[in-house]
Parts: C-alpha cells; sequence; structure tokens
C-alpha cells in the first residue's frame, strides 16, 4: 500500500508534554464497531465485558541515552537492541566523527567501543569492563524519551517515574509501552471486580519503533526486530479466557504485536521466545487478539498502519479527525482509544 494513505495533519499542540494526573483520569475514545463515544480511561470497567482479559506488556525502560566523546567530537547514542552480554546495536548522533574500532568515553567511568555499522545506520557498541551493562546505564545514561518529546523539553527527574507503567519489571527496553502508563492501582481494582482478568507477557521495545517509513510503499519498508516472550502458562490462560467466549485485548501495540507472533493461523496462542519483526498493515488477518487498547500515533507510522488494520483506513482517519478536533492529546503521554472491530 502506498505510505501516503496513512498520512494525517498533527496540530503541534495535540502532542503531549506530560501525561494525565492521575494516570487513569486520560481521556479514551472508544471505537466499538461503528459506535464513537467520548470516556476516560476509568471507564474501562464498564466498557469491557466480565470474562475479558487485558494483557500488559511487563518490560522495563532502561537509561538508553548516552552522551559521550571520541577525542574531541561529541557523540551521542541511543541503544535500541541487545545483541549480547556486552554489545548492544544503537543509532548515533554524528556518526560521521566515528569509526569502527574507535572508543567512546561517556563519562562516569562508562566506555564502549564502536563496532560494525549496520545496513541501516545503526552502530555496534560493546561496553568495556565487567560491570553488568545495566548498573553502567543507571550511573551515565538517561531516560530517552520520545523525538517529538525530547526535541520540545529535556528529560527530567519527573520522566523516571511518568515513563515507566506500573507493571516494569523485565528491564530492556527503550521505549515505553505507553497505552499501560494509563492504569494504576485503583484502576486494576475496579477492573478485578468487574470480573475483567489481566495477564503479562514481555517485548523490549527498540528505538525503531519511532523510526520514520521511508519507503513509498509498505511493501518495501523494513521494521526492526524486537525481542520478546510469553510462556506456555500466559499462552494457555489465554486461549482459555476465548474458550470461555471472553475477549483477548492487548494493551499497547507492543503486546498486540508478541501475541500474534505467538498465534498460530488457528488463533490459538502457543509459548514464543525470540525476535519479531512483524509488520501489521490493511488485509492482515488477525488471529490471537479480539481488540486494543492503545494511544494516538504518529502519521505514515507503523503503528497508525497497525489500527487501521484492525479497524479499516477509513475508520481509523475519521476518528484521527474528531479526536484532533475535539481536543484529544497524541502520542506517548497522550489520551487513548479502545478499538473494539
Amino acid at each position: 500500500m502506498r505510505v501516503d494513505l496513512f498520512d494525517f495533519e498533527l496540530p503541534p499542540e495535540r502532542i503531549a508534554l506530560r501525561p494525565a494526573d492521575p494516570r487513569d483520569a486520560a481521556r479514551l475514545l472508544l471505537l466499538d464497531g461503528a459506535r464513537t463515544e467520548d470516556r476516560t480511561v476509568r471507564d474501562l470497567p464498564a466498557l469491557l465485558r466480565q470474562g475479558d482479559c487485558l494483557v500488559f506488556n511487563d518490560t522495563r525502560v532502561i537509561p538508553a541515552q548516552l552522551e559521550g566523546r571520541r577525542g574531541e567530537a561529541r557523540i551521542g547514542a541511543t541503544l535500541h537492541k541487545r545483541e549480547g552480554p556486552r554489545a548492544w546495536r544503537a543509532f548515533v548522533r554524528n556518526a560521521k566523527r566515528l569509526r569502527d574500532g574507535d572508543r567512546i568515553d561517556f563519562g562516569e567511568g562508562v566506555e564502549a567501543q564502536a563496532g560494525e555499522r549496520g545496513a541501516d545506520g545503526s552502530w555496534q557498541l560493546t561496553f568495556a569492563g565487567d560491570e553488568p551493562v545495566e548498573l553502567l546505564l543507571e550511573r551515565a545514561g538517561r531516560m530517552p524519551l520520545p523525538p517529538y518529546i525530547a526535541a520540545r523539553r529535556a528529560a527530567d527527574a519527573a520522566d523516571a517515574a511518568d515513563y515507566q507503567t506500573m507493571f516494569a519489571r523485565e528491564a530492556g527496553a527503550v521505549a515505553a509501552p505507553t497505552a499501560a502508563l494509563h492504569f494504576t492501582p485503583a484502576l486494576m481494582a475496579a477492573l478485578a471486580e468487574a470480573g475483567i482478568g489481566h495477564e503479562t507477557l514481555t517485548l523490549h521495545v527498540g528505538a525503531g519503533t519511532f523510526l520514520p517509513v521511508k519507503a513509498e510503499d509498505t511493501a518495501d519498508h523494513a521494521m526492526h526486530a524486537e525481542w520478546g516472550r510469553i510462556d506456555a502458562a500466559t499462552a494457555e490462560r489465554l486461549n482459555q479466557v476465548r474458550a470461555r467466549g471472553g475477549r483477548v485485548i492487548a494493551v499497547g501495540t507492543t503486546s498486540l504485536r508478541t501475541i500474534e507472533s505467538a498465534a498460530g493461523a488457528d488463533g490459538r496462542i502457543a509459548a514464543w521466545e525470540g525476535d519479531t519483526a512483524i509488520f501489521i498493515t490493511p488485509g492482515y488477518t488477525f488471529r490471537g487478539i479480539d481488540g486494543l487498547l492503545t494511544n494516538f500515533h504518529l502519521p505514515r507510522s507503523t503503528l497508525f498502519m497497525l489500527v487501521s488494520a484492525l479497524m479499516r483506513l477509513d475508520r481509523m482517519k475519521a476518528a484521527y479527525a474528531y479526536a484532533i478536533e475535539n481536543g484529544y492529546r497524541f502520542y506517548s503521554y497522550g489520551d487513548a482509544s479502545l478499538l473494539l472491530p
């Protein structure tokens, strides 16, 4: 499909720079079949059915943004995928000053050696020493806010908490699974009281999620791979939800892509672990999910293509136009939509 079909105009003032406070006070646009309603995230217990199950991504964002020097040259690096115990793939700023084998000093006793440069322009960085890389990043790194926020304000102490979900447990993401940012212990208790269950899986979100689609046709776009896992017990519980007539509702596109990577053609979800570069565009047949809670996405992005595959492109373009006209807040710290095809 032509990528320009997924374009739309978004006024800059619609981009949220801070999350709603409290988190579950965010607005929610309900798209249930042909029905469109303005609600809030706190309404979820009334919008879902007893027996439904929400699926959350329990990845934890690491301080993956680094600033350093190679000699006199300033080098910025955003880690996006682990490649070994001490090696990470990274997008590098001022890469023209970097060569294979160069050492970068990130301060605080943290150094890395540049390795091969990939076809996508990213570099392999191998961290020196014996300390776990996670400890090095805690010392020298900072929270990697999305570029559309970072371009308008600097990361600060509030982001350390704001940019983690209440489910964050498995360290390894360089971007938050932002749909889950809306959830609070009080909301989870209300959902449980309404008979709505929840499960967790893991997908370590990479910085590739923010990269623009530069191809003119979706067939020519290469997705960045991300590592994920769903265990056998979780997979079987999700299969039982659907067998009993409940719906599996992914919270965020990361949860959805993990489930779809683990689901067979018959719709059964199996234990799965590995890299996924699944790219979902209109025409895709969904196998493991029955709905999606997600934020509002970038024009021409793979995520807007995904929601258009779930709900139809014309439906989503109309919904986004409505959201823009009615003051919904977009992107990572923005409001939510509940998509029930």
